[in-house]
This record gives C-alpha cells, structure tokens and sequence, in this order.
C-alpha cells in the first residue's frame, strides 16, 4: 500500500489540520468550509494523497491566503473574511475548473435563524436535499412570552402599513391571550384527570404533563408566532436554498435570504456565489420560476378553479400499484444472484402467492426494532397520500426528506382541530371564539393579499398537502411517527398511512411490524421516564 512520508516539520503542521498523519482513514480538523471543499475538490483530480495537497497546494502556496483563513488554533480572527475575500479568486477558479455542481457538498455551514415567523421556518425546511434543519419546539417552550410588553409574533411589513394594521395585531394578540389565558387551567383539569404515580419522578410527570398541555393547545398559534431554526447544509444545498428565498412572493422570506447571504458569504463564499441577485444564474432563475408560476395561475384560474376540493380532515391513498410487490420482490433476489432485475421482477409475478410471500417475509422477519433500516428493494413501491390535517402536523410530517410533497396556501378554508381535552369544558367557548375571529381576520385579509393572509391563522386550521413516497420511507415515517411520545394527531395520520396500504397491498403490512397502534393519554411519559433513567446511570 503506497504511505505518504512527512518529515517531522510536516508532521507538526499537519497534526493540527488532520486527526491522524499516518493512517490512511483521517478526519480534517480546525480548516473553514472554504478551504476543505477546494482541497476536496482538488483532490479528485490529482494523485497526490489529501495530507500532501494540503501541505503543498494551499499551507504553503500563497495566493490562498491559507494562514489567515486558517488563523492561529483553528480560531477565526478579525481578518479572517479579509483573508477569505482576498483569496477568493484562487478557491473560485478551482471550484469553476471542475464544473461540477456536487462540488458545493463538499463543504457546509452551520446557519441560526432567529426570530422567525413558522410560516419561514417551513420555507427553509422545504429545501430538502443537503440540509438538516432544527426548529425552536411548541412542545416543550411556552409562547405565551412578551419582550417589551408585546407577544412575539412576525409583524408582516405590507399588513403593517395596510388597511388591515389594526386586524392583524389585534387578532394575533387574542390568539396569544387565549393561549395563555388556558394554559393553567388545562394544565389542572389534565393533572386532576391523570394523577402523579407515586413511583413516578416529579420531573418526568411534570414534563409529560407540560408537553401534553402545550400539544393541546398549539393550535391557537398563528403561523406569524416567532420560532428559532438552527441549520446544517453543504454548500449546493445553501445556493439553492438562498435562490428561493430571495425570489420568494413573501418580504419576510427575502429579508431572510438576503441577511443569510451575506453571513454565509463569510464562511462559504464560493458555494453561494450563484445565489446572489446579480449573478445570471439566479437571474435566470428567478425569470423561470416567475414564469412558470404567473401561467400556473393562469391555467388554473381558466381551468380547474370548479372542481370538487379534499374536504374532509383525514389521509387518502390515491396512487398506488399491485405490481410493486412483484417489484420488491425482484428488487429483494437481485443481489443474491446474476440475473436480470426485469427477470427477476417477472420470475416474481408468476410465483404463487405463498412463495411470494415467504420471500418478502424474509425481508421484514429478522427486524428487531424500528432502528432497523428495511432493504433498498423496498423502495420499488410508491405511494401518493393526499392529507388534510392541521397546521401543526403539518410542520411535524414535513420534515421527513425522503419523500416529494407540495402544499396549498394556509388557509382558514378547510376547519380546525379542536383537541378532545377542552370539549365540553369552559375553555372549548374561548378556544372558538379565537378560531372564529381569526377566520374571520383571515377572510378579510385573503381577499386583497391571500399570501400575507397566511400569518394570521391559527396552527389549528386544516392545510391541504400530498406525499409521494416509497415503500422505505413510509415504513421509517409510519413507524417514528406513530409512537407513544408524538402528537395525538400526526400519530393517526402515521397510523392511517400504514393501515391504508395494508389494506391496499396484504403483502406489505409485514414491513409495518413496529407501527404503534395504541392510543396514550399522557403520551410522553414513558419517554420522560426512559430520559431519566438514562441521566442517572450516567451519574
């Protein structure tokens, strides 16, 4: 095996930067994005090995500013992005002579978007590939703060210098004031209802107890309510993410994109340069999506504005096909033998039924737990759910990447949930109440801007989306999202996924084995009770 050699001068350097000077698996270490995504991308076209490139072509060669970039102990200094910018030239013309777009994911950054209204929280999370996002939770943080007397919500800067000023401000102060105007005696009627056990912790009571109020009384949120969103992305993932937010119809968005740009410029220059406004690629892109959406309205509007809409809350199955088992199971042999995928998929239609079964049992029988990633064979079968759930699961469902799914603006239009909690208690009066002056906001609002309209409704209120996913991740989303510590409600649209295409295709209700089927009061108990007993044998 050829060992690259270092002299001790080279091997002092090279500690800092690298995990291990001798070993030919080694991680980079105290290098900025900027610096390991050329040196990856270098790297795949030359036959020096990554530790030898790095001393040679960017430690000791000067137009890559490598010593200020770096800075002293892998610390950023004041010169920094001086350094970065000056160097710009150098790490372009590397990533340009490439031509080559997966480039960008060879280098990332860590993002913090504060202050937030939810409705951007899901724009930045809609970008799907190359990106990890992490949002501030209803669950487990009370909203109902005020900084300098006021709520924390997104004040929308065409609603604030409209007609609808006043509508806007007081509605969503009313949806805050119920909020916290119900959580106590929620939280006493929930406590009286499901008493401590004496076995129990206090904190782990208590928490269950907090996550079961404030999931019972999220819906009163409105889409403006101000959230946190932490995200990792590489970089192709932030250039495409920066190009939606800046041609987006939303201020808010653009704000976003614009103030997100320039950080990022700080850290991964050459990776968002395409995504700047004055750039021909985003130019061209903004031109193309504006078109397309300007004749999408069109044809709708001239076409389609009669038909029938999904009205009635719940999940449908809509496309699916009975050859997918066949599929699967041709999917499931083709690594186990020299023949062709459309053979075997073929072999797979003419085996009797008790055959065929037995070879996706062997696919799904030696799972012991939902951890267990299924084959790949598995996703050779697709499937289209149309759902029409509130708000709120819909910003818990949207987060799985691993699938296509489009919405429909939010909207007052298709109802609310109400949670069973409060019905027939005094608080159901001042929850509709709410729901109904915020509609009524919403429909006022709507008529002249129905997009800014969207920051007025409650998380309660139904939103119409669709899923297209395999097989695969149906399994991993049915499964996590069905278990006793998530929401009431996406626990039942989770539950109603799987049931569907067992109903629809017997054969793959085997692969739906870890799907929780049962119904939990206080739903985060036990996954309260597990937390703690970890923390203590730690200590």
């Amino acid at each position: 095996m050829l060992q690259e050699e270092f002299t001790e001068s080279q091997i002092k350097i090279l500690d800092r930067f690298v995990t291990n000077t001798s070993s030919n698996v080694f991680v980079l270490r105290n290098l900025p994005e900027v610096i390991k995504g050329a040196l990856f991308s270098r790297y795949s076209r030359s036959t020096l090995g990554l530790r030898t490139l790095l001393l040679k072509e960017f430690i000791l060669n000067e137009d890559t500013a490598f010593s200020a970039i770096a800075g002293k102990g892998g610390e950023s200094d004041a010169g920094q992005t001086v350094a970065i910018q000056k160097a710009q030239n150098f790490y372009d013309r590397i990533l340009d002579g490439y031509g080559d777009d997966s480039i960008g994911e060879l280098g990332g950054a860590h993002l913090a978007v504060e202050n937030i209204s939810m409705l951007a929280a899901k724009v930045i999370e809609d970008c799907r590939i190359g990106g990890s996002p992490l949002e501030k939770s209803t669950r487990y943080i009370y909203f109902d703060q005020k900084v300098n007397g006021e709520y924390l919500f997104y004040q929308e800067p065409i609603l604030m210098t409209s007609a609808y000023r006043e509508l806007y401000l007081n509605t969503c102060n009313h949806l805050f004031d119920t909020y916290s105007k119900l959580i106590p005696p929620l939280t006493i009627l929930i406590e009286q209802g499901f008493p401590k056990d004496p076995s129990i912790s206090k904190s782990a009571y208590n928490a269950a107890l907090r996550a079961k109020v404030l999931d019972c009384l999220r819906g009163l949120l409105p889409a403006s309510a101000m959230t946190n969103l932490g995200v990792f992305g590489n970089g192709r993932f932030f250039e495409s993410l920066l190009q939606k937010l800046n041609s987006h119809n939303l201020a808010e968005m653009q704000e976003i994109g614009k103030t997100a740009y320039q950080e990022l410029a700080k850290v991964v220059p050459s990776f968002i340069r395409r995504s700047d406004p004055s750039h021909k690629h985003y130019q061209a892109y903004t031109q193309f999506t504006e078109t397309m959406q300007s004749e999408l309205r069109q044809f709708a509007q001239e076409n389609v504005e009669g038909l029938q809409p999904f009205s009635k809350p719940g999940v449908r199955l809509i496309n699916y096909n009975q050859d997918d088992v066949a599929k699967v199971g041709g999917a499931l042999l083709f690594g186990s033998t020299s023949a062709g995928l459309l053979e075997l998929q073929e072999y797979c239609r003419n085996l009797p039924e008790e055959d065929l079964a037995r070879l996706l049992e062997i696919g799904a029988s030696s799972r012991e737990n939902r951890r267990h990633k299924s084959p790949r064979a598995l996703e050779h079968a697709t499937f289209t759910f149309e759902i029409l759930a509130d708000f709120g699961v819909y910003r818990d469902l949207h987060r799985h990447r691993i699938l296509t799914q489009e919405r429909q603006l939010l909207s007052c239009k298709h109802g609310y949930y109400t949670p069973p909690e409060i019905i027939g208690t005094e608080m159901e009066k001042d929850y509709h109440e709410a729901m109904s002056q915020a509609q009524k906001a919403y429909g006022e609002i709507a008529l002249e801007l129905p997009e800014e309209a969207q920051y007025i409704v409650p998380m309660a209120y139904n939103i119409h989306w669709y899923f297209e996913v395999n097989l695969r991740s149906l399994q991993w989303l049915c499964e996590l999202r069905s278990q006793a510590a998530g929401h009431t409600t996406y626990r039942q649209i989770a539950q109603e996924m799987a049931r569907l295409v067992s109903l629809a295709l017997p054969p793959f209700e085997r692969f739906f084995k870890f799907v929780d089927f049962d119904g939990y009061e206080l739903g985060r108990l036990g996954a309260e009770i597990r937390q703690e007993e970890k923390l203590k044998a730690r200590s």
